[in-house]
């Protein structure tokens, strides 16, 4: 009976080595890991004479599908989106802008201090933003980035729109390369940024001033 017994678990650990190795070997190669790639921070921002005495949080943008993901993106007819194969961005498409803003704005200095959402400071004003478009655009054999936003400045204390408008950015792409459509992005967020700084700064944020109302209007696709 023990010799019994004991083939028993001779032959069930026997068994259970082999079963063991057979799930660590597998016929399937490991898929390869994108590149992963970050978005451009703009190297060229002016930085203001004089700052605007309020403080400024930029919340993350709103976007949905397919702008809310890693994907980049292009868009080869006007009604259908494709994604860059084995390449995606370091985080979704509205940290990054979020990111690069806050970056921009920052080093601008137009404003007496500026945060993210993520931060616990409280703030005079608040950036609130939505993403539009943030893909490539096939025109023939050429590639053109374009990138777009909706903007509202808001006053928390009174939580009114102070300003709101569209903006709107269109760049080339030296060539069809992941490497020359990543910085044709960078060159539009740079271009962004520019705009949404003079915007802001443009913005009526004296907190003791009435507002009868927003300040809104559609810029030029650049």
């Amino acid at each position: 009976m023990n010799n019994a017994i004991a083939n028993t678990f001779r032959t069930v650990g026997t068994a259970l080595i082999v079963s063991g190795m057979m799930t660590a070997c597998t016929i399937f190669p490991t898929p390869e890991a994108p590149r992963v790639m970050d978005f451009p921070a703009p190297q060229n921002v002016e930085k203001s004479v004089t700052s605007k005495p309020q403080s400024l949080r930029v919340d993350t943008p709103f976007a949905s599908e397919p702008f809310n993901s890693t994907r980049i993106l292009g868009k080869p007819e006007p009604w259908e989106f494709r994604v860059y194969g084995g390449v995606r961005w370091r985080d979704t498409v509205p940290v990054i802008l979020r990111d690069m803003l806050v970056d921009a704005l920052r080093t601008s200095a137009s404003f007496s201090n500026v945060s993210m959402d993520t931060g616990p400071s409280n703030t005079d004003l608040t950036l609130a933003t939505e993403v539009t478009a943030f893909h490539t655009v096939s025109q023939g054999d050429s590639t053109r980035v374009t990138v777009a936003i909706y903007g509202q400045l808001v006053d928390n204390r009174s939580r009114m729109t102070l300003c709101s408008d569209r903006f709107i950015v269109s760049t080339p792409a030296a060539d069809n390369s992941i490497g020359s459509i990543v910085q044709a992005f960078g060159n539009a967020g740079e271009r962004l940024a520019e705009d949404v700084i003079n915007w802001a700064k443009a913005c009526e944020t004296n907190p003791d001033q009435a507002f009868s109302g927003n300040r809104s209007g559609q810029a030029a696709l650049r």
